[in-house]
C-alpha cells in the first residue's frame, strides 16, 4: 500500500508539474506572436503601399510558427487584403479560404473572413457563390452582408434584387442610430431608378429565429 501511495503521488505530481509546463509554454508562445504581430502592424503601417515587404515576411512567419493561434488568423486577414492591392486575387482567395478553416465557426473572425471572400469571389465573377455566401450571418453581420450583398448584386446589373438588400440592411440598422450615408443613397438612388412598383416593395425578410 505505501508503495502504490507513492506511486500515486508521484504521477498527481507528475502530471501537475507536466500541466503547468504545458500552460507556460502556451503562455509563451502566445506572448511571443503577439510580440510578432505588433511588429508586423508597425512594419505594415509605416511601409508604402507598394512595398510592404517586411509586414508580409512576418505575417507569413506568424501564420508558419503559431499556426492555431488568433494571431495567425489575423496575419492571413492582412495578408489578403495587401494581395488585393497587388491584384493578386487568387492569392487573397487562399488567405481568406485559410482563415475559414482556423477560425471558429460563426465567429468573429469566421465571419469577416467570410464577407471578404464573397468580395473576392464576386470580382473573380461568382456572383452566385458570392451571394450564396451572404446569406447567413450573425446578428452583428448582418447589415454588413446585406450591404455587401446589395454591392455584389448591383455590379451584376440585378438593380431590384440589390435594392431589396439595402432595404435589409437598413432595417437591420438600430433606428436610433442614423443610417450610414452611402447605404441611403444607394436605396435613394435605386428608389428612383426602378419602376414604382419595383421601389416600393419592402425589405427582405429577416431570417426565422431557430427553434428553442
Amino acid at each position: 500500500n505505501g508503495r502504490t501511495t507513492v506511486i500515486g503521488v508521484a504521477l498527481a505530481l507528475g502530471l501537475g508539474f507536466g500541466w503547468q509546463a504545458w500552460q507556460q509554454n502556451q503562455q509563451q508562445a502566445q506572448d511571443n506572436a503577439s510580440a510578432l504581430y505588433q511588429q508586423m502592424l508597425q512594419a505594415l503601417s509605416t511601409a508604402e503601399e507598394t512595398s510592404p515587404d517586411a509586414g508580409k515576411e512576418l505575417a507569413t512567419q506568424i501564420k508558419d510558427e503559431y499556426r492555431g493561434s488568433t494571431y495567425a488568423q489575423f496575419a492571413a486577414l492582412h495578408l489578403a487584403r495587401l494581395a488585393v492591392y497587388d491584384d493578386d486575387i487568387a492569392g487573397a482567395d487562399r488567405e481568406l479560404r485559410w482563415v475559414l478553416t482556423m477560425a471558429e465557426v460563426g465567429g468573429e473572425i469566421h465571419q469577416t473572413a467570410q464577407l471578404r471572400l464573397a468580395r473576392v469571389a464576386a470580382a473573380q465573377g461568382d456572383t452566385g457563390g458570392a451571394v450564396t455566401m451572404l446569406q447567413a450571418a450573425e446578428s452583428e453581420f448582418v447589415t454588413s452582408y446585406a450591404q455587401a450583398r446589395g454591392d455584389i448584386l448591383l455590379a451584376d446589373g440585378r438593380e431590384q434584387e440589390a435594392l431589396l438588400a439595402y432595404q435589409r440592411a437598413l432595417a437591420s440598422l438600430d433606428p436610433t442610430s442614423p443610417a450610414p450615408t452611402t447605404l441611403t443613397e444607394k436605396v435613394e438612388y435605386l428608389t428612383a431608378r426602378l419602376p414604382s412598383e419595383a421601389a416600393s416593395l419592402t425589405a427582405e425578410p429577416a431570417p426565422a429565429a431557430a427553434d428553442s
